[in-house]
Protein backbone atom coordinates (compact mmCIF):
# COMPACT_ATOMS: atom_id res chain seq x y z
CA UNK A 1 0.00 0.00 0.00
CA UNK A 2 1.53 3.24 -1.07
CA UNK A 3 0.63 6.39 0.29
CA UNK A 4 0.31 9.93 -1.80
CA UNK A 5 3.92 10.97 0.04
CA UNK A 6 5.66 8.21 -1.60
CA UNK A 7 4.03 7.92 -5.33
CA UNK A 8 7.43 9.93 -6.37
CA UNK A 9 9.57 7.25 -4.68
CA UNK A 10 7.68 4.76 -6.41
CA UNK A 11 7.22 5.99 -9.76
CA UNK A 12 11.59 6.20 -10.01
CA UNK A 13 11.50 2.79 -8.94
CA UNK A 14 8.97 1.04 -11.40
CA UNK A 15 11.65 2.81 -13.96
CA UNK A 16 14.42 1.37 -12.45
CA UNK A 17 12.73 -2.28 -12.49
CA UNK A 18 11.85 -1.73 -16.03
CA UNK A 19 15.62 -0.36 -17.14
CA UNK A 20 16.79 -3.77 -14.98
CA UNK A 21 14.32 -5.62 -17.34
CA UNK A 22 15.65 -4.12 -20.48
CA UNK A 23 19.21 -4.32 -19.83
CA UNK A 24 18.80 -8.38 -18.90
CA UNK A 25 16.54 -8.64 -22.14
CA UNK A 26 18.73 -6.83 -24.31
CA UNK A 27 22.26 -7.44 -22.60
CA UNK A 28 23.47 -4.16 -23.00
CA UNK A 29 25.07 -2.67 -20.28
CA UNK A 30 23.05 0.35 -18.60
CA UNK A 31 24.76 -0.49 -15.21
CA UNK A 32 25.93 3.27 -14.77
CA UNK A 33 22.39 4.55 -15.73
CA UNK A 34 21.01 1.74 -13.02
CA UNK A 35 23.63 3.10 -10.64
CA UNK A 36 22.60 7.03 -11.35
CA UNK A 37 18.43 6.42 -10.91
CA UNK A 38 19.28 3.98 -7.70
CA UNK A 39 21.38 6.88 -6.33
CA UNK A 40 18.69 9.16 -6.94
CA UNK A 41 16.34 7.22 -5.22
CA UNK A 42 18.16 6.80 -2.05
CA UNK A 43 18.72 10.39 -2.24
CA UNK A 44 14.83 11.12 -2.72
CA UNK A 45 13.97 8.80 0.11
CA UNK A 46 16.05 10.83 2.17
CA UNK A 47 14.84 13.62 1.87
CA UNK A 48 11.39 12.57 1.63
CA UNK A 49 11.32 10.83 4.92
CA UNK A 50 13.14 13.36 6.74
CA UNK A 51 10.77 15.99 6.15
CA UNK A 52 7.67 13.93 6.53
CA UNK A 53 4.79 16.52 7.71
CA UNK A 54 3.03 15.31 11.27
CA UNK A 55 -0.16 13.96 9.70
CA UNK A 56 1.77 11.93 7.15
CA UNK A 57 3.74 10.52 9.96
CA UNK A 58 0.51 9.46 11.51
CA UNK A 59 -0.61 7.84 8.26
CA UNK A 60 2.92 5.71 8.71
CA UNK A 61 2.01 4.89 11.83
CA UNK A 62 -1.03 3.02 10.34
CA UNK A 63 -0.06 1.52 7.74
CA UNK A 64 -1.59 -2.02 7.07
CA UNK A 65 1.81 -3.79 6.67
CA UNK A 66 3.35 -1.90 9.68
CA UNK A 67 4.46 -4.96 12.96
CA UNK A 68 2.30 -5.48 15.33
CA UNK A 69 2.06 -6.11 18.71
CA UNK A 70 2.22 -10.10 18.32
CA UNK A 71 4.95 -9.66 15.22
CA UNK A 72 7.07 -7.77 17.87
CA UNK A 73 6.85 -10.66 20.55
CA UNK A 74 7.24 -13.20 18.53
CA UNK A 75 10.29 -11.60 16.92
CA UNK A 76 11.71 -10.92 20.25
CA UNK A 77 11.08 -13.90 22.06
CA UNK A 78 10.66 -17.51 20.58
CA UNK A 79 9.58 -18.83 23.81
CA UNK A 80 6.31 -16.37 24.49
CA UNK A 81 3.24 -17.77 26.25
CA UNK A 82 0.19 -16.07 26.12
CA UNK A 83 -1.68 -15.45 29.69
CA UNK A 84 -5.73 -14.67 28.86
CA UNK A 85 -8.42 -13.52 31.59
CA UNK A 86 -8.84 -10.82 33.99
CA UNK A 87 -10.41 -13.15 36.27
CA UNK A 88 -13.70 -11.47 36.50
CA UNK A 89 -15.70 -10.69 33.01
CA UNK A 90 -13.44 -12.08 30.12
CA UNK A 91 -10.43 -12.41 27.66
CA UNK A 92 -10.14 -9.68 26.03
CA UNK A 93 -8.60 -9.59 22.63
CA UNK A 94 -7.44 -6.37 22.36
CA UNK A 95 -4.89 -6.99 25.22
CA UNK A 96 -2.18 -9.41 24.73
CA UNK A 97 0.09 -10.19 27.22
CA UNK A 98 2.43 -13.01 28.86
CA UNK A 99 5.80 -14.33 29.53
CA UNK A 100 8.92 -14.43 27.07
CA UNK A 101 12.50 -14.88 26.80
CA UNK A 102 14.42 -12.11 25.22
CA UNK A 103 18.28 -13.60 25.71
CA UNK A 104 17.58 -16.05 28.08
CA UNK A 105 16.01 -12.68 30.24
CA UNK A 106 12.24 -13.56 31.21
CA UNK A 107 10.01 -10.53 30.70
CA UNK A 108 6.21 -10.14 30.52
CA UNK A 109 5.09 -8.48 27.33
CA UNK A 110 1.75 -6.35 27.03
CA UNK A 111 0.44 -4.64 24.74
CA UNK A 112 -2.59 -3.76 22.37
CA UNK A 113 -3.52 -5.72 19.20
CA UNK A 114 -4.69 -4.37 16.01
CA UNK A 115 -5.80 -7.01 12.95
CA UNK A 116 -4.89 -7.09 9.71
CA UNK A 117 -8.07 -7.81 7.54
CA UNK A 118 -12.14 -7.20 8.11
CA UNK A 119 -12.26 -10.21 10.33
CA UNK A 120 -9.01 -10.24 12.40
CA UNK A 121 -10.05 -6.26 13.45
CA UNK A 122 -13.34 -7.02 14.96
CA UNK A 123 -11.93 -9.81 16.35
CA UNK A 124 -9.00 -7.59 17.89
CA UNK A 125 -12.09 -5.30 18.04
CA UNK A 126 -9.49 -2.35 16.55
CA UNK A 127 -6.97 -2.56 19.16
CA UNK A 128 -9.45 -0.48 21.88
CA UNK A 129 -9.12 -2.85 24.73
CA UNK A 130 -12.55 -2.83 27.14
CA UNK A 131 -11.92 -2.21 30.90
CA UNK A 132 -11.63 -5.94 31.25
CA UNK A 133 -8.31 -5.11 29.32
CA UNK A 134 -6.50 -2.72 31.00
CA UNK A 135 -7.86 -5.22 34.34
CA UNK A 136 -6.16 -8.21 32.92
CA UNK A 137 -3.12 -6.41 32.04
CA UNK A 138 -2.51 -5.05 35.84
CA UNK A 139 -3.28 -8.72 36.38
CA UNK A 140 0.06 -9.75 34.33
CA UNK A 141 1.67 -6.67 35.53
CA UNK A 142 1.01 -7.87 39.55
CA UNK A 143 1.98 -11.50 38.27
CA UNK A 144 5.37 -10.21 36.79
CA UNK A 145 5.72 -8.39 40.21
CA UNK A 146 5.43 -11.67 42.06
CA UNK A 147 8.24 -13.64 40.29
CA UNK A 148 10.63 -10.58 39.91
CA UNK A 149 10.30 -9.73 35.85
CA UNK A 150 10.63 -6.92 34.16
CA UNK A 151 7.08 -5.15 32.02
CA UNK A 152 7.94 -4.23 28.36
CA UNK A 153 4.20 -2.80 27.13
CA UNK A 154 3.94 -2.03 23.22
CA UNK A 155 1.54 0.91 22.69
CA UNK A 156 -0.57 0.79 19.46
CA UNK A 157 -4.39 1.97 19.81
CA UNK A 158 -6.70 4.34 18.47
CA UNK A 159 -7.88 4.95 22.04
CA UNK A 160 -9.64 2.90 25.02
CA UNK A 161 -12.83 1.35 23.32
CA UNK A 162 -15.89 4.21 23.54
CA UNK A 163 -18.55 2.17 24.20
CA UNK A 164 -22.18 2.00 26.42
CA UNK A 165 -21.08 -1.35 27.78
CA UNK A 166 -17.29 -0.49 28.55
CA UNK A 167 -18.17 2.68 30.67
CA UNK A 168 -20.85 0.15 32.11
CA UNK A 169 -18.05 -1.71 33.53
CA UNK A 170 -15.83 0.69 34.36
CA UNK A 171 -13.71 1.82 31.82
CA UNK A 172 -12.48 5.00 33.15
CA UNK A 173 -11.73 3.36 36.23
CA UNK A 174 -9.81 0.39 34.99
CA UNK A 175 -7.57 3.02 33.29
CA UNK A 176 -6.85 5.45 36.52
CA UNK A 177 -5.94 2.23 38.75
CA UNK A 178 -3.55 0.98 36.32
CA UNK A 179 -1.92 4.52 36.37
CA UNK A 180 -2.21 4.12 39.91
CA UNK A 181 -0.34 0.97 40.59
CA UNK A 182 2.23 1.13 37.36
CA UNK A 183 3.47 3.39 39.38
CA UNK A 184 4.29 1.61 42.22
CA UNK A 185 5.78 -1.51 40.18
CA UNK A 186 8.99 -2.72 42.36
CA UNK A 187 10.12 -4.63 38.74
CA UNK A 188 11.48 -2.46 35.79
CA UNK A 189 8.93 -1.07 32.87
CA UNK A 190 9.55 -0.10 29.67
CA UNK A 191 7.03 1.13 27.14
CA UNK A 192 7.53 1.78 23.82
CA UNK A 193 4.84 3.37 21.68
CA UNK A 194 5.05 1.34 18.36
CA UNK A 195 2.11 2.43 16.08
CA UNK A 196 -0.75 4.92 17.39
CA UNK A 197 -0.61 6.28 21.43
CA UNK A 198 -4.05 8.07 21.69
CA UNK A 199 -6.13 9.61 24.92
CA UNK A 200 -6.07 7.60 27.91
CA UNK A 201 -6.18 4.02 25.84
CA UNK A 202 -2.42 4.06 25.48
CA UNK A 203 -1.98 5.76 29.28
CA UNK A 204 -3.15 2.70 30.93
CA UNK A 205 -0.23 0.80 29.93
CA UNK A 206 2.13 3.56 29.54
CA UNK A 207 3.69 4.24 32.98
CA UNK A 208 7.04 3.22 33.23
CA UNK A 209 10.51 3.90 33.63
CA UNK A 210 11.31 4.47 30.25
CA UNK A 211 8.97 5.20 28.04
CA UNK A 212 9.94 5.14 24.02
CA UNK A 213 8.49 6.45 20.72
CA UNK A 214 9.28 4.45 17.43
CA UNK A 215 9.98 7.43 14.73
CA UNK A 216 7.06 7.13 12.98
CA UNK A 217 4.17 7.30 15.78
CA UNK A 218 2.45 9.31 17.37
CA UNK A 219 1.13 9.88 21.46
CA UNK A 220 -1.83 12.34 22.32
CA UNK A 221 -4.83 12.85 24.08
CA UNK A 222 -7.41 12.70 20.78
CA UNK A 223 -6.73 11.87 17.08
CA UNK A 224 -6.28 14.26 14.44
CA UNK A 225 -9.62 13.18 13.56
CA UNK A 226 -11.31 13.38 16.21
CA UNK A 227 -9.51 16.43 17.37
CA UNK A 228 -10.77 17.97 14.12
CA UNK A 229 -14.56 16.74 14.24
CA UNK A 230 -14.79 18.85 17.84
CA UNK A 231 -13.08 22.10 16.64
CA UNK A 232 -14.08 22.29 13.04
CA UNK A 233 -17.41 19.85 13.07
CA UNK A 234 -15.35 17.81 10.16
CA UNK A 235 -12.76 15.45 9.59
CA UNK A 236 -11.58 17.45 6.60
CA UNK A 237 -9.14 19.62 8.73
CA UNK A 238 -7.01 16.46 10.04
CA UNK A 239 -3.85 17.93 8.95
CA UNK A 240 -4.36 21.16 11.05
CA UNK A 241 -5.70 19.40 13.94
CA UNK A 242 -2.29 17.33 13.39
CA UNK A 243 -0.05 19.94 13.18
CA UNK A 244 -1.83 21.84 15.86
CA UNK A 245 -1.68 19.06 18.28
CA UNK A 246 2.16 18.03 18.03
CA UNK A 247 2.28 14.50 18.56
CA UNK A 248 5.00 13.21 16.77
CA UNK A 249 7.72 11.34 18.10
CA UNK A 250 10.08 14.56 18.01
CA UNK A 251 7.30 16.83 19.18
CA UNK A 252 6.94 14.52 22.38
CA UNK A 253 10.77 14.18 23.06
CA UNK A 254 10.73 18.01 23.33
CA UNK A 255 8.46 18.32 25.55
CA UNK A 256 10.17 15.62 27.45
CA UNK A 257 7.26 13.75 27.56
CA UNK A 258 8.83 10.58 26.41
CA UNK A 259 13.05 9.31 27.41
CA UNK A 260 14.09 8.73 24.17
CA UNK A 261 12.86 7.74 19.87
CA UNK A 262 13.96 4.66 18.70
CA UNK A 263 15.35 5.01 14.71
CA UNK A 264 12.82 3.09 12.52
CA UNK A 265 14.48 1.32 8.65
CA UNK A 266 13.99 4.03 6.45
CA UNK A 267 10.31 4.06 4.96
CA UNK A 268 9.04 2.78 8.11
CA UNK A 269 8.78 -0.33 10.20
CA UNK A 270 7.08 -1.96 8.01
CA UNK A 271 9.67 -1.89 4.86
CA UNK A 272 12.20 -3.58 7.08
CA UNK A 273 10.44 -5.55 10.30
CA UNK A 274 13.55 -7.93 11.00
CA UNK A 275 16.22 -4.76 11.36
CA UNK A 276 13.30 -2.89 13.05
CA UNK A 277 12.33 -5.80 15.42
CA UNK A 278 16.56 -6.19 15.93
CA UNK A 279 16.54 -2.69 16.86
CA UNK A 280 14.09 -2.53 19.86
CA UNK A 281 15.38 -5.73 21.03
CA UNK A 282 19.11 -4.31 21.54
CA UNK A 283 17.28 -1.10 23.12
CA UNK A 284 14.94 -2.96 25.55
CA UNK A 285 18.64 -5.03 26.77
CA UNK A 286 20.08 -2.32 27.24
CA UNK A 287 17.78 -0.08 29.02
CA UNK A 288 17.02 -3.28 31.67
CA UNK A 289 20.46 -3.53 32.20
CA UNK A 290 20.38 0.30 33.19
CA UNK A 291 16.97 0.22 34.86
CA UNK A 292 18.25 -3.26 36.91
CA UNK A 293 21.34 -1.61 38.35
CA UNK A 294 18.65 1.22 40.38
CA UNK A 295 17.04 -0.50 43.64
CA UNK A 296 13.40 -0.97 43.70
CA UNK A 297 12.88 2.32 45.82
CA UNK A 298 14.51 4.29 44.36
CA UNK A 299 12.94 3.55 40.78
CA UNK A 300 9.61 4.20 41.76
CA UNK A 301 10.75 7.07 43.31
CA UNK A 302 12.18 8.33 39.88
CA UNK A 303 9.15 7.37 37.98
CA UNK A 304 6.87 9.10 40.30
CA UNK A 305 9.33 12.23 39.91
CA UNK A 306 9.36 12.13 36.52
CA UNK A 307 5.88 11.94 35.40
CA UNK A 308 5.35 14.65 37.99
CA UNK A 309 7.29 17.29 36.47
CA UNK A 310 5.26 16.91 33.32
CA UNK A 311 3.35 20.03 31.81
CA UNK A 312 3.27 23.66 32.68
CA UNK A 313 1.64 25.58 35.44
CA UNK A 314 0.33 28.72 35.46
CA UNK A 315 -0.38 30.75 38.81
Amino acid sequence: MLLDFEQPIASLEGKLAEMKKLAAESQVDVSEAVQALEDKIKTLKKETYANLTRWQRVQLSRHVERPYTLDYINGLSSSFIELHGDRNVRDDKAMVGGFGEIDGRTVMFIGQQKGRNTKERQYRNFGMANPEGYRKALRLMKLAEKFNKPIVTLIDTPGAFPGLEAEERGQGEAIARNLKEMFMLKVPVICIVIGEGASGGALGIGIGDRVYMLENTWYSVISPESCSSILWRSWNYKEQAAEALKLTAKDMLGNKLVDGIIKEPLGGAHVNPEKMIRTLKKKILSTLEELEAIPAEERIMQRIEKFGQMGVVAE
